[in-house]
């Protein structure tokens, strides 16, 4: 059976080749048909016409390429060997071709060099059974961002590392390395990896995000689609900063945290999860972590700040987990109450919002400070409070173990106060 899948246009260029060539024979058939029709073959001399014939050929386009030469059409260009050659000329609006990445300067180029060579491609394995190896699960992008008494550390996202039995980083000569996973953490989507530095030669340069600005030039590094596109580099510009993207950390559907990211129009594609966001100067402004993925939307991506990342890294490499403040209550929006409790909720109409506390945790630090179930929150250290993302926000973002907070409180319907001091959950 004839294939006919084709590219598109492959069979339309393989048709009208196919008609020059016959128009191309037809032409050149009928022009010979008339210099036959021309000549009577009795009063020719078969020589003679051979003769004329030859030099009539050789004259035409050698008179050709004289005038070309003449009217300037084909340049004589002279060879270091005074020899000549006429070359088709090209004009002056033509854009030259070239095949490098554009960049500012060397120096640029450079740098964007040494920061390819830092990111990493990260092996997530898994086994199937009990009866077999480890098999690749899936890949991400790592960076590796220092080098201290034989061992290098890579950073990367939690998710490129979840579930894994076995990890390996993959460098850009595809050597690759065994890691062991320091800490992960789910919130920020980090994860500190340790490997044998004998084969690291090349750290990332850590930059800032706190100076960059909208419309700056970025370059995503990274393994989209896996280890078969390893380090490459998509170039765009920051479209964003300080955007505040909600995600859903458990997977239950609502989402439970919300994150502030640098918002990029660098291609960043599955694989590119952990790379990096470097500027121009080829330092790490940020890590790579996840994108709007829909058909209407094209050119959103999101890196973590590197600013926001490093406490986050610093704490996953030294304990393995970050030590977030706890108060040790579980609640729930005002709205989402159920109609069966809802008579115990009794706060002025003015207020707005707040969170309801459900359960207090025995020996907690709400269990000292004396809060009780149906008590709402308003405020923390003055800060509104009217949803569970607005609540761990303002606790993991501004407020750290030991610290003592003032709650605002209704109960029963009235205004109260409360002192708590916060702790660490494995204190208690």
């Amino acid at each position: 059976m004839e294939n006919n899948n084709k590219p598109f246009g492959e069979e339309q260029n393989t048709l009208n080749y196919e008609d020059k060539q016959n128009t191309y024979h037809t032409n050149y058939n009928r022009e010979e048909n008339t210099l036959q029709n021309q000549v009577t073959p009795k009063k020719s001399n078969p020589n003679l016409k051979s003769f004329f014939v030859g030099l009539i050929g050789g004259l035409i386009p050698s008179t050709i390429v004289i005038l070309l030469i003449i009217n300037n059409v084909l340049p004589i260009q002279q060879q270091p060997d005074n020899t000549f050659i006429a070359s088709a000329s090209q004009q002056e609006n033509e854009p030259e071709i070239v095949t490098t990445l554009a960049t500012d300067d060397a120096v640029s180029a450079s740098s964007i060099e040494e920061a390819s060579k830092a990111v990493v491609g990260v092996v997530n394995l898994r086994r199937q059974s009990i009866w077999t190896t480890s098999e690749e699960a899936g890949t991400g992008s790592g960076i590796i961002y220092k080098k201290e008494d034989g061992k290098a550390y890579v950073v990367t996202n939690h998710h490129v590392v979840d579930g894994a039995e076995e990890v390996e980083i993959v460098l850009n000569n595809e050597d690759r390395i065994a890691a062991k996973v320091l800490g992960s953490d789910e919130l920020t989507d980090l994860a500190i990896l340790q490997v044998d530095g004998s084969k690291i030669d090349t750290v990332a340069s850590l930059g800032s995000s706190s100076d960059i600005k909208v419309g700056e030039t970025v370059l995503a590094i990274g393994n989209p689609l896996g280890l078969e596109f390893a380090n490459s580099l998509t170039k765009g510009i920051i479209s964003g900063k300080d955007r505040s993207v909600s995600i859903d950390t458990n997977r239950d559907g609502s989402a439970d945290w919300i994150t502030e990211v640098i918002q990029t129009d660098a291609a960043i594609n599955p694989g590119n999860s952990g790379g990096a966001l470097v500027d121009a100067d080829g330092k790490v402004i940020g890590i790579n972590s996840m994108k709007i993925a829909t058909r209407a939307v094209e050119g959103i991506g999101f890196a973590i700040p590197i600013d926001s990342a490093l406490p986050i890294m610093e704490q996953l490499e030294v304990n393995g987990e970050v030590a977030r403040p706890f108060i040790g209550i579980s609640t729930a929006a005002i709205h989402q109450v159920p109609p069966q409790y809802q008579h115990n909720i009794k706060v002025p109409e003015d207020i707005e919002g707040g969170m309801v506390i459900a359960s207090v945790e025995t020996g907690s630090p709400a269990d000292y400070a004396g809060l009780q179930q149906f008590d709402v929150i308003t405020k923390i250290n003055g800060e509104a409070v009217t949803s569970i993302l607005e609540l761990r926000k303002y606790m993991y973002s501004e407020t750290s173990v030991g610290e003592t907070v003032s709650i605002e409180i209704y109960r029963n319907g009235e205004a109260h106060t409360v002192e708590l001091e916060l702790a660490d959950r494995d204190s208690i």
